[in-house]
């Protein structure tokens, strides 16, 4: 990867505890060469999230970069853009009051046989306040629980669904205030799929929690409350200061991170400004445990 990253010029730097980084002296509006896209996979290996200022992308040219990292992920529940069916408007319009979307922690469409490795995230209008993206390093919140917790995690199944985020009781779907994206809502939300809890990454072979209180609704063969005891904990335990890297955006902005081993959250706080971004996602394998 150094090799690699000398070869093509390209520069990173890391953030705090090396979780996320900065990735700069690099034209993402080209496809990237041999050395380049090593650097940047390396890069984004390392670090899980990392992200590109002053990359002023066209739609087409935000889908040709996600394709430099494998196929298009599949994008339930929200429209695409039109004539871009891969592309998502993540969009808020000064006047809205509903809460803004992906407010709570997630890992993206964790509730899917296969969830995207990757979403990539374009910044069209930032606000001048407010609207931070955080996230949290999964591989360290396992990493630093206790042997004996740890031992008792790797054994477990949890359970992933849309219904608590886009089923027809959600705040999304029941609630009054109006949106300005666009969503197209079926009875998958109700179905439920099994990963394993402790998840080992495709690529770095390192352990990481996966879990989120936005779309894990169980542990396999456990009551509501025996799972909940557990995954009350870990929410606690996974938010904690230490874990956690804080985005903040400027107009132009690119941003990759991998699903497989982070938690992200888009904070409000931009009441009464435009905030507009672009989404991809790149797909992903069936999760692997430690079984």
């Amino acid at each position: 990867m150094l090799e690699a990253s000398q070869r093509s010029g390209i520069q990173v730097k890391p953030q705090g505890n090396s979780f996320g980084a900065e990735v700069t002296n690099v034209d993402l509006t080209r496809p990237l060469n041999d050395d380049a896209l090593s650097a940047l996979l390396g890069a984004w290996a390392q670090h899980s999230v990392v992200f590109f200022p002053e990359q002023e992308l066209s739609l087409h040219e935000l889908e040709s970069f996600t394709r430099q990292f494998g196929e298009f992920g599949a994008d339930p529940y929200i429209r695409p853009i039109e004539g871009h069916p891969n592309v998502l408007e993540l969009r808020r319009e000064a006047n809205e009051k509903a809460k803004n979307f992906g407010s709570n922690w997630h890992s993206d469409w964790s509730f899917q046989e296969k969830p995207p490795a990757a979403t990539i995230l374009h910044s069209r209008v930032v606000p001048p306040v407010g609207g931070d993206t955080i996230f949290v390093d999964c591989y360290r919140a396992y990493e630093e629980l206790s042997p004996a917790y740890r031992d008792l995690l790797d054994g477990l199944i949890a359970l992933h669904s849309a219904k608590k985020a886009y089923g027809p009781d959600s705040a999304l779907v029941s609630g009054e205030e109006k949106r300005s994206m666009s969503f197209q809502i079926d009875d998958s939300t109700g179905h439920v799929r099994s990963h394993p809890l402790v998840r080992v990454h495709d690529v770095t072979q390192r352990k990481a929690l996966y879990v989120s209180p936005v779309y894990t609704v169980g542990i396999e063969g456990m009551a509501d409350q025996e799972a909940s005891s557990i995954l009350d904990f870990l929410y606690k335990h996974m938010t904690q200061e230490k874990y956690i890297y804080r985005h903040k955006w400027k107009p132009n902005m690119i941003l990759l991170w991998d699903n497989r081993c982070t938690l992200h959250n888009a904070e409000g706080g931009y009441d009464g400004h435009l905030r507009v971004m672009h989404r991809t996602t790149v797909a992903g394998g069936v999760p692997k445990g430690i079984f």
